[in-house]
């Protein structure tokens, strides 16, 4: 009895619970760490700092692109933990499907290495954005050993990227450079200058107001 008792039971709470809806819109898991997460955010709000009067990009971390021949999301998926989309509508989007985007697939990638995904990360991801995705410019980085390494693709071919003097890779999808700074990747201008942050931006104005004798929070 106390058995059919907590059947009906859970029967009648499983009548009351909403489940969320499955067609969820990136298939990608969690990052792995926080200092993962840290990174992904600074290498978006840097980008998207930087290029804040461009609406001829797409930049994304941790996001499904979906690129079945067959249209189906069902099959043939991938979530690169950063890239960027050079040439398309700068908008908000669930995912990237490439059917959708004229064919479009990322310009940049960077991949951020882990103990699990490291082996994954450096061939069989390497080998699909190079055959696949023909992806120009492709990167990865762990950010507990700092290894980092950049290939671009040459004849159909990844290249690796040879370092400058500062130890820095360039981005010819980007314009850029990217490099260690303080532990994590930062991009750097052609001239070698730190990209900031808005916030080290408004930082760095407020310092040169103070040299004035202007006080930042009057103005």
């Amino acid at each position: 009895m106390m058995i059919t008792q907590e059947l009906a039971s859970e029967q009648n709470i499983s009548e009351d619970i909403i489940f969320p809806p499955s067609d969820l819109y990136s298939d990608e898991p969690p990052v792995e760490t926080e200092l993962h997460l840290r990174q992904i955010i600074l290498l978006l709000k840097c980008l998207e700092w930087l290029w804040k009067d461009r609406n001829d990009f797409y930049a994304a971390g941790n996001l499904s692109i979906y690129y079945s021949p067959n249209q189906k999301k069902s099959e043939y998926f991938r979530g690169p933990d950063f890239f960027v989309v050079l040439g398309t509508e700068r908008k908000t989007r669930k995912s990237w499907v490439v059917w959708e985007e004229d064919g479009k697939y990322p310009h940049v990638i960077l991949e951020i290495l882990s103990p699990t995904t490291a082996k994954t990360d450096r061939e069989y991801k390497k080998q699909l954005y190079q055959d696949t995705f023909r992806t120009p410019d492709y990167f990865w980085f762990d950010p507990y050993t700092l290894e980092f390494a950049g290939f671009h693709l040459l004849d159909g071919k990844y290249q690796p990227l040879e370092a400058n003097e500062k130890g820095y890779l360039w981005s010819q999808q980007l314009g850029l450079y990217l490099g260690i700074h303080e532990g994590l990747l930062r991009y750097f201008t052609p001239a070698g200058k730190l990209v900031p942050t808005p916030e080290e931006t408004a930082e760095s104005l407020a310092a040169k107001l103070r040299e004035l004798n202007i006080d930042p929070d009057t103005i």
